[in-house]
């Protein structure tokens, strides 16, 4: 009975609570990951979430508090949560912006039949045009040729050395998994391990399996999508997601 609840309630949680997926679809987009790595990010923050509420109900129970201590515990969680998605979002809105005005440069080098090494830079923001020509000292013109403009898809993925995935990690085990602590303690109290056991692999399972479906189901669908000249602005696009998604956790508890 209580394992059939937790799985209950586990996804349902996860699917009113936008928190739990859109950080690693917007983050993935923006970030042009492939669908491996954005399950692994997914699921190594998942587990951190469920994770750290069993552990603190464990904690409660170990030292005799009381659920509803325990449940303030969490509602503290949350808050902290929140807000630190929500300034997050908005540093990461930040530097989207920043890079995007701030745009990238990539350089051509041209040997040229008298030995002469011909070297220029010019800017772009993931997109080029068919057809465009570059001129020497009013001499000669030569056309560059590029196929139509995708998202290059892990052609050049962040690296794994970039504080975005460790920030995402720390917000998720701060914060809380609410409907886990009265089922947990529930059968805890009762000292029925093997039914604490089973309510937490049910809500834990439920909770990664909706996490991965909505990331998956999402991520398939805005690898089709071309933004175009917009496609420079994901990384502001992606912040402004996030920091509307922590606000809803502030200010509307979601």
């Amino acid at each position: 009975m209580f394992f059939l609840t937790a799985l209950g309630v586990g996804f349902l949680h996860t699917l009113v609570g936008p928190d739990h997926y859109v950080p690693f679809i917007v983050i993935g987009r923006a970030r042009r990951w492939g669908l491996g790595r954005t399950m692994l990010l997914t699921f190594v923050c998942g587990l951190g979430h469920i994770l750290s509420s069993v552990l603190l109900g464990l904690l409660g129970i170990a030292a005799g508090v009381a659920l509803a201590r325990v449940q303030g515990w969490e509602s503290s969680r949350g808050a902290w949560a929140g807000w630190a998605l929500f300034l997050f979002g908005l540093a990461y809105t930040a530097w989207g912006v920043w890079r995007a005005l701030r745009g990238r440069k990539h350089g051509h080098a041209h040997l040229h039949p008298d030995g002469t090494l011909h070297k220029h830079a010019h800017g772009h923001a993931h997109a080029h045009p068919a057809v465009h020509e570059h001129f020497h000292g009013g001499e000669h013109a030569h056309p560059h040729v590029h196929p139509k403009a995708e998202v290059e898809w892990e052609q050049a993925p962040a690296s794994w050395k970039s504080l975005t995935p460790w920030l995402l990690f720390v917000i998720f085990v701060l914060g809380p998994c609410e409907p886990l602590i009265p089922l947990f303690f529930a059968s805890a109290v009762a000292g029925d391990w093997a039914q604490v056991s089973l309510v937490v692999a049910g809500y834990g399972g439920a909770t990664l399996l909706a996490m991965h479906g909505l990331v998956a189901l999402f991520w398939v669908g805005l690898r089709k999508v071309d933004l175009g000249p917009l496609e420079r602005w994901t990384h502001a696009l992606a912040g402004g997601v996030l920091a509307l998604a922590g606000a809803a956790m502030v200010f509307l508890g979601l």
